[in-house]
């Protein structure tokens, strides 16, 4: 964000402090010292002073990946946007998540190695890999109200996973699963499963439709769990 006549707000994204915010002083000048380092989805080298405003001061910028190749695609992007906006939601405090820091690196690194990667199935494989750092991780494998696994037909975000066809029919351990709880069809099961076990550079496809369950059922659970919205995974179409 700028800042003053010359000077710029950052938001980064640390191994070791998670979230944090910090100013570059006269970085929006013509000759400036940073350069153009001190833009979205660099990865730097930072020496950050602490003083006494809550906001740390940027004393020194190192690039270690510029990402060129992604900035030159407006798909990858738009990916690269989304992928950095759902780690600031979702962990947005200054508590340190290095395996988080190192899948949004990846991440990028990917989209920057290929843009045509910038789909919404390698959008949603990249969430629910937040989800499992988040602790959120959804139960696929067996119901999680009675823990028959088959005949799982539904999803429900409250619970953390798959439902089966008898206690949603039946309401089984709680008054109803109806109001809470929706289709998820196979396709979409066994995209939530692959891109789950596989490395994000293997992110699975799957048709539309079964992309838009396994969004809902993102979206639900950070809903229920972490109080969490996020942006559309894709800005194609829904």
């Amino acid at each position: 964000m700028r800042y003053g006549e010359a000077d710029r707000i950052l938001h980064l994204y640390t191994p070791q402090h998670g979230r944090v915010s910090a100013i570059a002083k006269g970085s929006r000048r013509p000759h400036s010292r940073f350069g153009g380092r001190l833009e979205p989805f660099f990865r730097l080298r930072m020496d950050l002073h602490e003083g006494r405003s809550e906001l740390l001061t940027v004393t020194g910028a190192h690039t270690v990946a510029g990402h060129a190749r992604l900035r030159t695609d407006a798909s990858a992007l738009d990916a690269a946007a989304r992928a950095c906006d759902a780690v600031g939601r979702l962990f947005e405090t200054s508590e340190g998540h290095p395996g988080v820091f190192n899948l949004l690196c990846n991440a990028l690194s990917l989209l920057d190695c290929d843009p045509a990667r910038a789909t919404r199935s390698y959008a949603l494989a990249f969430r629910l890999k937040l989800l499992v750092a988040a602790g959120l991780a959804p139960r696929l494998s067996a119901c999680v109200c009675c823990g028959e696994n088959s005949g799982l037909t539904r999803f429900t975000g409250s619970g953390g996973g798959a439902l089966c066809e008898q206690c949603w029919s039946s309401g089984s351990g709680q008054d109803s699963w109806r109001g809470v709880s929706f289709p998820l069809g196979t396709e979409a099961m066994d995209f939530m499963a692959q891109a789950l076990s596989r490395p994000l550079a293997d992110a699975p496809e799957a048709p539309a439709p079964a992309l838009g369950q396994v969004e809902r059922a993102i979206a639900d659970t950070l809903e229920h769990h972490a109080h969490v919205r996020l942006m559309a995974a894709s800005s194609g179409p829904i």
